[in-house]
C-alpha cells in the first residue's frame, strides 16, 4: 500500500507537470488582453463579444485562453493515465477528464478517472495474453478499448453524480473561505510557511499541488500566496550578500548571484545550500519570512481573477500586482536581515547541519 501510495504521488505529480504549460500559457493569452483594457479602462471585455474592431479582437484573444483553461482537467486525466501505463491509456485518461469537466466531477474526477485508465491498460499488459499474430492489436484496439469502456461505466454511470455533489460541497468550502477575511489571512500564512519550509520536499510539494489542484477548480487565491512565497527564500539570500556581504564566504556570494534570477522566476530551491549552513535555525526564519510575504499579500488585497502565473512576473497576470510585489519584497527582507544575524555563512562545509527531509530534489514550481 505504500508503494502505491508513493507511485500514486508521482503520477499525480507527472500529470501536473504536463499541465502546468498549459495553465501558464492560457493565463498568459488571458491576462495581457485584461491588462490592455484595463489601461484602457474597460474592466470586462465581454461587452464586445460581438463588435468589431481592436476591443473585439482582444476578447478573442482572451476566450482562445479561456478555452485552454477549460482544457486543464483533461490534460491532466491524460497524462496521469500517460505516467501510469504509456500511450495506450492516454487515450481514456483524456475522455475521463472531459468527462469529469462535463459532470462537474472536477480535479477528483479528473485523478480518479485517469487512474481508472491507467491501470486497467496496467493490468491488461500484465494479463491478457495474445498470439504473437495479434499483438499489434492491443497498444491500438484492446487496451483503448477496454481503459474507455471502463470510464464511461464508471465514471459516465456509476460515480457522476456523487462525485459532482461532493466535488460542488468542496469547492464552496473552499471559495467561503478565500472570501472570508480573517479564514484568508489564515490560509494566507499557512501556505506561505509551508513553501518556504523545506523548499522542494514533502511540505512544499503538498502546499504546491493543493494550490494546483484548487485552480483546476476555478479558486485561484491561493495560488496568488503559494506563488508569492515561492519566490521569497531564494530571493531573499540574494538580497543578503549584497547588504551583509562579511557574513558569507566567496563561495556564498557567488551563489547569491543565481539566487537573483531564480527568486526573479520561483525556484525555492535556490535557497537550499544556504539554509543547509544552520538548517535548525534557518527553516524557522525561511518559514516567518514566507508566511509574512504571503500575508502581507493577502492584506494588501492582491487577487486573482484567472490562473495566475508564478515567479515575480506573475504580477501581470493578479489584480493589484502592486501588493504581490511588496509581499514578496518585504518577506525577503525579512530573511535578508535576520538570517545574517543569526547565522554566519562564512562556517566551513564540514559544520553544516543537514534537513531532515530526505526527499528534496529540484523542482521548478
Amino acid at each position: 500500500m505504500k508503494k502505491f501510495l508513493k507511485d500514486a504521488k508521482g503520477h499525480i505529480m507527472s500529470g501536473i507537470g504536463y499541465m502546468l504549460p498549459l495553465i501558464i500559457g492560457a493565463s498568459l493569452v488571458v491576462a495581457i488582453p485584461k491588462l490592455i483594457g484595463v489601461a484602457m479602462g474597460i474592466n470586462s471585455l465581454d461587452a464586445y463579444a460581438t463588435k468589431e474592431g481592436f476591443l473585439h479582437i482582444l476578447y478573442l484573444l482572451e476566450q482562445v485562453g479561456w478555452t485552454g483553461i477549460g482544457l486543464v482537467n483533461t490534460v491532466l486525466a491524460g497524462f496521469i493515465a500517460f505516467s501510469i501505463a504509456d500511450k495506450p491509456a492516454i487515450g481514456a485518461g483524456l475522455i475521463g477528464g472531459a468527462l469529469a469537466s462535463n459532470t462537474k466531477a472536477g480535479f477528483l474526477g479528473a485523478v480518479i478517472a485517469a487512474f481508472i485508465a491507467g491501470y486497467i491498460v496496467k493490468w491488461g499488459k500484465e494479463h491478457i495474453k495474445l498470439p504473437d499474430s495479434m499483438q499489434q492489436m492491443m497498444p491500438l484496439v484492446i487496451l483503448p478499448f477496454l481503459a474507455t469502456g471502463a470510464v464511461a461505466v464508471i465514471m459516465g454511470v456509476i460515480l457522476a453524480t456523487p462525485l459532482a455533489s461532493i466535488n460542488d460541497a468542496l469547492v464552496s468550502w473552499l471559495r467561503d473561505m478565500c472570501s472570508g477575511g480573517t479564514s484568508q489571512l489564515i490560509l494566507s500564512l499557512v501556505l506561505g510557511a509551508m513553501i518556504a519550509s523545506d523548499m522542494g520536499g514533502p511540505i512544499n510539494k503538498s502546499a504546491w499541488m493543493a494550490g494546483n489542484v484548487l485552480m483546476t477548480e476555478g479558486i485561484y487565491q491561493p495560488n496568488v500566496y503559494i506563488n508569492c512565497a515561492i519566490c521569497i527564500p531564494p530571493l531573499a539570500y540574494a538580497i543578503a550578500t549584497v547588504i551583509k556581504k562579511n557574513r558569507f564566504s566567496p563561495s556564498f556570494k557567488e551563489a547569491g548571484k543565481g539566487n537573483w534570477v531564480m527568486g526573479f522566476i520561483g525556484i525555492t530551491e535556490g535557497a537550499i545550500p544556504f539554509t543547509l549552513v544552520k538548517a535548525s535555525r534557518l527553516i524557522p526564519i525561511n518559514m516567518i519570512g514566507g508566511a509574512i510575504g504571503a500575508g502581507i499579500c493577502c492584506l494588501l488585497g492582491a487577487t486573482a481573477e484567472i490562473p495566475p502565473v508564478g515567479g515575480m512576473y506573475g504580477f501581470v497576470s493578479i489584480t493589484s500586482g502592486w501588493a504581490y510585489l511588496i509581499g514578496i519584497i518585504v518577506g525577503a527582507l525579512f530573511i535578508a536581515i535576520v538570517a545574517p544575524m543569526v547565522v554566519d555563512f562564512n562556517e566551513n562545509d564540514d559544520e553544516k547541519e543537514t534537513i531532515s527531509i530526505d526527499d528534496i530534489d529540484i523542482v521548478i514550481e
